[in-house]
């Protein structure tokens, strides 16, 4: 018995074509959009009216698709359910913790993760780096938004006017060198939550005798790479909301 090209495993990635093609249906709809029109459809999932209608239609029957009377698509109520499952049993930490070890391995320094609370940004998660000498900072640590990267970040995704945070929005990213403390540097970059909000900002951190300009400008990459990773595994696929940062950066 042949199997179906679509059951067929696309190239080293192992992934089975029409699960893959059947998700990108689905992520298809952006925010707040509530129906799309086949044609729609096959456009931005850049597939066939054909196969886009056929996967359509075989989502309906599992609820994850409805199409209405007048032939447009909307997400349906399985969709909703399987949304409420994963925010229901979503923890944070499991999913920044991880990020901060794979930063730690590729740069050998600290990783810490930051959230604004009012006019500081307090140290939610952070993962010491293998390095004897080293910046510490504790969790639940309180900071100044105004000095060193991380802060800055945050303060120039929250809409800041002027520089340096025109500048930050632009490019993903921020280096610091003595800005806070006069023997530390450090490079941050923004990470989003649900509908690209700001959550926080991602960085590492270390004596400025080890971490030159230099070095932080090439592990910046890591730190972005980082970052916008977490993102797109807490805000979800691309969308118009996405900062132009952040999609710029994206592979």
């Amino acid at each position: 018995m042949r199997n179906d090209p679509e059951d067929e495993p696309e190239g080293r990635g192992e992934g089975v074509v029409a699960v893959t093609r059947a998700l990108s249906l689905m992520e298809a709809f952006e925010v707040g959009e509530a129906t799309l029109s086949l044609a729609e459809l096959s456009r931005r999932a850049q597939m066939h009216k054909t196969t886009a209608l056929r996967l359509a239609r075989t989502l309906a029957l599992s609820q994850y698709m409805v199409q209405a009377e007048d032939g447009q698509w909307r997400l349906g109520p399985a969709a909703g359910w399987l949304g409420a499952r994963y925010q229901a049993g979503f923890d944070v930490n499991r999913v920044v913790e991880p990020a901060l070890h794979e930063l730690v391995k590729a740069t050998g320094e600290s990783a810490s993760f930051y959230v604004r609370e009012g006019d500081v940004r307090s140290c939610v998660a952070r993962v010491e780096g293998p390095q004897s000498v080293r910046h510490n900072v504790r969790i639940g640590e309180r900071l100044p938004l105004n000095k060193g990267a991380p802060g800055r970040v945050i303060l120039a995704f929250s809409g800041a006017a002027g520089e340096p945070y025109e500048t930050i929005r632009e490019q993903g990213f921020q280096i610091s060198m003595g800005e806070r403390e006069a023997e530390v540097a450090s490079v941050a970059a923004p990470v989003f939550g649900l509908n690209w909000r700001l959550l926080g900002s991602l960085c590492i951190s270390g004596p400025s005798a080890r971490l030159s300009k230099a070095k932080l400008m090439k592990y910046s990459r890591s730190v972005i790479r980082s970052a916008n990773q977490l993102s797109y595994a807490l805000a979800g696929t691309r969308s118009a909301q996405t900062p132009r940062a952040i999609s710029r950066w994206h592979p």
